[in-house]
């Protein structure tokens, strides 16, 4: 992955995207080091919720509540995060000693859990809160780091970086960057460059690492000046049962789609039985669930010869787009 999911309305995890120009800062924000207004008498007041409210912190907030059922530890290390970066802008306005937090990051969890998403809208928070100048996302994979031959990772890394200044880097599977098993590999020279940019501009990017929690940890046993780097381990939990029904109708709604209530009784099963399979991937296979009903419903519609559709017929989902998945005739090996 060598870029963001931008997605499109429908049966995506979110709506990740790029943040709605209309969700922009107000002017004068984002500035590095966080000089929004002018220094403070040191007799003055603040009002931090108005503080709060102009860095627009709770519109990232919302916007991550809107996006994602659940993951409320997530979310509430992410507002603890932004409560600090505030109040050491409100602190360098009376002009106080404050201490640049390091932020790298580790996202650890299955896959589906909203990771990218939330990637995605702290890079917005760090820009509105002016801890980065910029407020992108680049997301990567090893092969966008690591090259093929001698000579070819150096410039292939620092290429990415580059692209990611002022911003988030998001190394998806991060683990796989180190190859203990191959001592040719070039991913060690990789690591070493990133090692080093995380702790001299530090100031000008944030490095997100993602991936399994085991292989995470087996990752940062290989690699401790990489781990001492990483300020936060944030876990992504699985979704449970009632989570992903509601992740589901949240794309439904998003596509212009709904569920029958037989048709929803049906999907809970369905759900149920796909959780106890191999390769569940939570709101990802959710999506894939979706997408395939969907490909039944418009059959269904158009095997109907002579009969007419109503709106409704268009927008409704019903138990048969369900059942016709192999998670019902038993055996199925973690597909829909």
């Amino acid at each position: 992955m060598t870029a963001p999911t931008t997605g499109r309305p429908g049966f995506g995890m979110a709506r990740p995207g790029q943040p709605d120009p209309g969700d922009g800062p107000p002017a004068g924000a984002g500035e590095p080091g966080g000089r929004f207004t002018p220094g403070l008498a040191p007799d003055a007041l603040v009002d931090l919720a108005a503080e709060r409210r102009a860095a627009g912190i709770d519109d990232v907030l919302a916007a991550l509540d809107r996006e994602l059922v659940g993951l409320a530890p997530v979310k509430r290390r992410i507002a603890e995060i932004a409560a600090l970066l505030l109040i050491d802008r409100v602190r360098e306005r009376f002009g106080m000693a404050t201490t640049r937090p390091s932020l790298h990051m580790c996202f650890t969890g299955d896959p589906g859990t909203g990771k990218t998403t939330v990637a995605m809208r702290m890079a917005e928070l760090l820009h509105r809160t002016g801890y980065l100048e910029r407020g992108h996302l680049v997301a990567v994979t090893r092969d966008d780091l690591v090259g093929q031959y001698v000579g070819h990772t150096a410039p292939k890394t620092r290429e990415v970086l580059k692209r990611a200044m002022g911003g988030v880097l998001f190394i998806d599977e991060a683990y796989y960057l180190y190859r203990a098993e191959n001592e040719r590999d070039y991913g060690q020279e990789a690591i070493e460059i990133l090692l080093q940019v995380m702790e001299n501009q530090r100031d000008k990017l944030v490095v997100i690492l993602a991936g399994y929690a085991s292989r995470m940890e087996a990752f940062f046993s290989s690699n401790p000046g990489m781990s001492s780097r990483i300020a936060h381990h944030i876990d992504f939990p699985g979704y449970s049962l009632d989570e992903l029904a509601a992740i589901a109708d949240l794309m439904l709604g998003q596509a212009g789609y709904r569920l029958s209530e037989q048709a929803r009784q049906t999907f809970r099963e369905y759900l149920r039985r796909r959780m106890e399979q191999p390769r569940f991937a939570n709101a990802r296979s959710v999506r894939n669930a979706l997408e395939r009903a969907r490909l039944r419903h418009a059959s269904r519609l158009l095997a109907q010869d002579g009969q007419p559709a109503s709106r409704d017929d268009l927008m409704r989902l019903e138990p048969a787009d369900f059942l016709a998945s192999r998670v019902f005739a038993g055996g199925a090996q973690g597909r829909a």
